[in-house]
């Protein structure tokens, strides 16, 4: 999968092309190097792929929207060894051939193989969408959960097939199993061919004579399931992970829908996060930002994940209110490389309230002995108002 090819570059728009920007490239590209056009041509065959994969991803919003912000692991989760069998396309099997096949029947009117076989073909399930609520500590450093989703099965009292039997499924003798009626109309432009839903069988090409008792002739069943899903480091609250092939099954042989978990994340009781930074807010006494000192401070453990670590750090003597610190790589692992963000001190100096009058005398001998000259910002604002009072 390494020599994977951008999806805008498959399809030779940029990254703010619009939907209709990107079905025009589709439909062009389809056109070109469509099997029927391209026949015993593997590399057209390749390409044809390729380019459907692209389309089924850009054509979908979500899909856009995580591709763009994880790339391949966004849209599957086993690309660079990800997720295992959660992900991953597969080549051209995990699409919904619903929209290209309406493209190709505008493009060509029907005459690239048979419509009928495709609109009664295999089918794409739906995807399944669930949520999960996470720590603060298990979206920074990923954690497994399991979850409980209602899938859509296969019968498995009747395989999927509907009926109670073998011989109670037969192919419908009006459509010939084809799903569709096909009328033909000579005009004075050539032939116009009108093609409908078969009305004996519905356009599913078979009619069950005795359907399954458990499944009522439906060939699918919901039934609760427990899973496993791994949720990566550095997921944000809101975004969406898909794993490929735990939806809903298809059908006539259709591959599975996906499952997306949405992620929302508890609020933490000392830390905040802004995309892959760590915010702490840090009260030092007046007395340790005028000397100095060493203080202990928590942080985001590596080494434990899930629980807060702690790290000696030395605060510099006459440190400012709202002073600002960053520390390199303490902060949330990117989703994608692992590379970690950063952790951001902002230092909060506490005024004392409350004091004796001992306390107060302390302090007003202090202030008598600095005068001025220790206080840089007053000194300088002293100056300033000054020279403006003057002018006046």
């Amino acid at each position: 999968m390494a020599d994977k090819r951008d999806y805008y570059e498959v399809l030779g728009v940029d990254k703010s092309a619009s939907d209709s920007d990107i079905k025009r490239a589709y439909r062009k590209l389809a056109k070109q190097y469509h099997p029927d056009v391209n026949p015993g041509n593997k590399e057209a065959e390749v390409k044809f792929k390729e380019i459907g994969e692209a389309y089924e991803v850009l054509s979908d919003s979500q899909k856009r929207a995580r591709y763009d912000q994880f790339g391949f692991a966004g849209v599957d989760p086993s690309y660079g060894g990800g997720a295992g069998s959660t992900g991953g396309f597969g080549g051209f099997g995990g699409m919904d051939f619903g929209d290209i096949g309406d493209i190709f029947g505008s493009m060509f009117g029907g005459g690239f193989g048979s419509s009928s076989r495709r609109r009664n073909g295999p089918k794409r399930g739906s995807d399944i969408e669930e949520s999960v609520l996470l720590s603060f500590e298990e979206a920074a450093f990923g954690v497994k959960k399991q979850l409980k989703i209602y899938v859509i099965e296969d019968c498995e009292e009747c395989k999927g097939s509907g009926a109670k039997s073998s011989s109670d499924k037969q192919t419908c003798t009006q459509c010939n199993g084809t799903g569709q009626i096909k009328s033909v109309q000579n005009t004075m432009f050539g032939q116009m061919i009108n093609t409908q839903v078969c009305p004996s069988c519905r356009g599913e090409g078979s009619i069950i004579k005795n359907p399954c008792a458990k499944c009522r002739g439906k060939g699918k069943i919901k039934r609760a399931k427990s899973i496993e899903v791994d949720i990566p480091a550095g997921i944000n609250s809101g975004e969406t992970v898909s794993y490929r092939g735990l939806g809903n099954v298809g059908t006539k042989g259709g591959p599975s829908g996906d499952l997306l978990v949405t992620v929302s994340i508890k609020r933490h009781g000392i830390f905040t996060r802004t995309g892959y930074d760590v915010n702490l807010n840090v009260p030092i006494t007046f007395v340790q930002a005028a000397l100095g000192a060493e203080i202990e401070i928590p942080i985001l453990d590596a080494e434990k994940k899930y629980e807060l670590g702690k790290m000696t750090y030395t605060v510099p003597e006459g440190t400012q209110p709202e002073t600002v610190v960053r520390l390199k790589g303490k902060g949330i692992p990117h989703v994608r490389s692992g590379a970690r963000g950063d952790m951001i001190l902002k230092f909060t100096v506490e005024v004392p309230k409350n004091l004796s009058s001992q306390q107060k005398d302390i302090i007003h001998k202090l202030g008598e002995a600095c005068g001025e000259t220790n206080f840089k910002q007053r000194k300088t604002f002293m100056d300033k108002m000054k020279d403006f009072f003057d002018k006046i």
